[in-house]
């Protein structure tokens, strides 16, 4: 990694660390906050704020165009897949969770394909023994307990990595951190939409564990690590960018298990490490 900026190395730990955090966070605050309103509030409450700072250092608001995008990527990214995210979380353990996530690499070298970019030999192996791995992990008593979960992370996983290949080839967000905040607040603004269409409503006063987890998600997962993630979407490549999915689920299931008492069975942990095989081949690829 001699060749990236210390700014991309740190984006790269960002998403890497932190992310691998968030899930078992996202999990203690579902105790209070329901899934979408949960998130919604998460990203508007952190897109406003980064949107006041980019103002006050003279930021120009984004344009209409700007806008339309910033829903597009955001209802995709944040909307159907944070949102469905947490809504898996509900049923399924969130290491198992992080471990099925890892296939974004191969779902994102796939929507690459629209765009005339060919894996290489090297990636479509990636993508094979990733598809070999997610089967592997949803025969496991995790994922064949709950089907509604399963779905909502597939819907999940789809989703961000439409609105990930689409952030980089068609519609593009406003520069830098303008472009962050306006994502985010129309990604709140879906999920909102969301909460209120599927009937949520939150437990107050929250459990004190609740209210930390969500302040956490707030400041590192949205305002840090996401950030850092689109960082990397515009300054590296797609596959570089999401290497984090290597990382995090081996941070999240250690995590859970020893945080969180969730049971990870032994074939569950070897389905995992398939599956961050199969990313270490495609990043290898992309690199």
């Amino acid at each position: 990694m001699k060749h990236l900026s210390p700014l991309t190395l740190w984006c790269l730990a960002a998403t890497w660390i932190i992310w691998g955090s968030t899930y078992l966070a996202i999990r203690f605050a579902l105790i209070s906050f329901p899934p979408y309103w949960q998130m919604g509030t998460r990203f508007v409450v952190a897109g406003a704020g980064l949107m006041a700072w980019c103002k006050w250092r003279g930021v120009s608001l984004p344009t209409r165009i700007q806008w339309r995008n910033a829903f597009i990527v955001g209802g995709l990214m944040l909307g159907l897949g944070m949102g469905n995210t947490a809504r898996a979380e509900l049923t399924i353990a969130s290491g198992l969770i992080v471990a099925f996530i890892a296939i974004i690499p191969a779902t994102i070298a796939l929507c690459n394909l629209f765009y005339g970019v060919r894996p290489k030999r090297i990636e479509v192996l990636g993508i094979v023994v990733g598809l070999i791995g997610v089967l592997m992990l949803v025969r496991g008593k995790g994922f064949s307990a709950s089907h509604s979960g399963l779905l909502a992370i597939s819907i999940a996983t789809l989703a961000w990595s439409i609105g990930s290949v689409l952030s980089q080839q068609q519609y593009k967000l406003a520069p830098g951190a303008m472009g962050f905040a306006s994502e985010m607040l129309a990604g709140g603004a879906v999920l909102l939409l969301m909460s209120w269409w599927s009937g949520e409503t939150p437990a107050w006063p929250p459990q004190p564990t609740a209210l930390i987890a969500w302040i956490y998600l707030i400041v590192f997962g949205s305002l840090i690590a996401f950030n850092a993630y689109m960082l990397l979407l515009a300054r590296a490549s797609a596959a570089l960018a999401s290497s984090y999915t290597f990382v995090n689920p081996v941070i999240a299931m250690m995590l859970g298990v020893t945080f969180g008492g969730e049971i990870i069975t032994a074939s569950e942990w070897l389905a995992a490490a398939v599956i961050v095989f199969a990313v270490i081949l495609l990043v290898a690829g992309r690199r």
